[in-house]
């Protein structure tokens, strides 16, 4: 049996957000070395690896922000009003973000206080769709 699995299709980003930033930045450091990856500052407070996130806890949500991604403004627009009509608290109206030209997203808090986010980053030609991974698994054996 083939199994397969798409990578960089859903996710856009997860950003945590934690109590102790210096504590967190050295454990993510080391850990995401051994995996041969590196965690840079991006701002002042704010770090990150390919999708990861960090920064300080702000007190004002929930210590987990997940983005999906979108292939549009509409995209998150219907994200925004089936969260909120399945019973989402509202944390941030669909529309333009500053973090850059384009940026246009929407956030809820999901039933456990996670912030949850739909984005679209404007126009954009992704080299692949996905990133496809494969791997046999042996099928079960069968019961006499």
């Amino acid at each position: 049996m083939k199994l397969e699995f798409h990578r960089g299709r859903l996710f856009d980003h997860v950003h945590l957000r934690v109590k102790d930033l210096d504590a967190s930045v050295r454990f993510y450091r080391a850990v995401l070395a051994s995996l041969g990856r590196e965690l840079h500052e991006i701002a002042p407070g704010a770090f990150a690896s390919d999708e990861l996130f960090i920064t300080a806890a702000d007190g004002a949500s929930s210590n987990i922000h997940l983005a999906f991604q979108t292939n549009g403004r509409d995209d998150v627009d219907r994200f925004y009003q089936a969260a909120i009509a399945a019973g989402g608290r509202d944390n941030g109206k669909p529309g333009e973000r500053f973090y850059h030209p384009g940026y246009y997203g929407a956030f809820v808090l999901d039933p456990d206080g996670c912030n949850i986010e739909a984005v679209y980053h404007g126009p954009a030609e992704r080299s692949v769709p996905s990133v496809v991974l494969t791997a046999e698994v042996p099928a079960p054996a069968k019961k006499p």
